[in-house]
């Protein structure tokens, strides 16, 4: 909205002094010709920005111009600015409607807080986007901004909700759902609703489309999500399909296995500093899929099936790749 952009725009400046049109576009996300219209409308309404020509030139405000915000103690604002670092108003689809609220906190403290807290929250790391290995933290894709504010919209004013979705190897399908509240879990979102009265958990990444009708939904008044997502992971880790897995790994690879796992049933350390675990699975293909991920720096001790069946696959590669000349 335009009146967002003008108070961004304001508060850009106030904190950052002369910026030039560019710059300010750029921050924006818009066209330098939009920004003059916006310097335009400001200094209709009122506000003390002025321009300075020549190649270091650009706009600016007057000195002293500021709004005031009172009864926010240091440690308040510390956490608010490192809200503006996490992931999960990004995944639903506010990490520009964030970013705007800590400018303007920042910008609103009293001289004395404002460079004791941005100044320590540099120094706070939240959700870095590599490991120590230099190994990308998985997170989901993006999920598109039409569709989060159209499931956003839907929990948040109780309208039931129609999704194009498509699960890992599924063929994308319209479904209407009751939408009970959402959820992010290591960078990824999740929408928990109900399905002809039957519980529902969406994944959002593999949401295609989404609808916001105008029935209202069927649930109940008041919801606590903590609890709901407990009782729904318990119940995913007691599926039907669930493998349990006798595991060697390697320690530097343990977090790798145990963040592709249902659960961690038991853990033990072997003489020569491998690790031992007993892991469930969702089935029998995830499985197989995690123990293949580890290459040699795990082994399947148990079931037997599983060994049998990674062996093949190995057999199967080793003979395709076994001609070395070949091209």
């Amino acid at each position: 909205m335009r009146a967002d952009r003008l108070v961004s725009l304001v508060l850009l400046l106030r904190r950052r002094g002369r910026l030039s049109a560019a710059t300010l576009a750029r921050e924006l996300g818009v066209s330098t010709r939009t920004v003059l219209r916006d310097i335009d409308a400001l200094s209709t309404a009122g506000v003390p920005v002025y321009a300075e020509r020549g190649r270091h030139g650009g706009f600016a405000l007057l000195p002293g111009f500021r709004t005031e915000l009172t009864g926010l103690n240091h440690d308040e604002a510390l956490a608010l600015l490192v809200a503006g670092s996490r992931r999960g108003a990004q995944v639903f689809g506010l990490g520009s409607a964030l970013a705007s609220a800590v400018l303007k906190v920042v910008d609103a403290l009293p001289d004395s807080q404002r460079a004791a807290a941005t100044g320590v929250a540099e120094r706070l790391l939240i959700d870095p986007e590599t490991d120590l290995l230099s190994r990308r933290v998985a997170a989901d894709d993006e999920v598109p901004e039409a569709v989060v504010a159209e499931i956003r919209g839907a929990v948040f004013a109780g309208h039931k909700l129609r999704l194009r979705y498509a699960a890992a190897g599924g063929q994308p399908r319209w479904r209407t759902v009751d939408p009970i509240g959402l959820v992010t879990v290591r960078e990824q979102g999740y929408l928990l609703a109900t399905r002809s009265g039957a519980d529902r958990t969406y994944r959002l990444s593999w949401v295609l489309a989404a609808e916001e009708l105008d029935e209202p939904a069927e649930r109940p008044d008041d919801v606590d999500l903590d609890r709901a997502w407990q009782d729904r992971g318990t119940r995913f880790r007691a599926g039907d399909d669930q493998v349990v897995v006798l595991v060697r790994v390697h320690p530097a690879r343990r977090e790798e296995l145990v963040g592709t796992a249902v659960a961690v049933l038991a853990e033990s350390t072997d003489e020569d500093g491998r690790l031992r675990l007993e892991v469930a699975f969702q089935d029998a293909r995830h499985a197989e899929w995690a123990l293949w991920q580890l290459a040699t720096d795990a082994e399947a001790l148990e079931p037997r099936w599983l060994r049998t069946s990674l062996h093949d696959r190995a057999v199967a590669v080793a003979t395709r790749y076994g001609d070395s000349r070949r091209r």
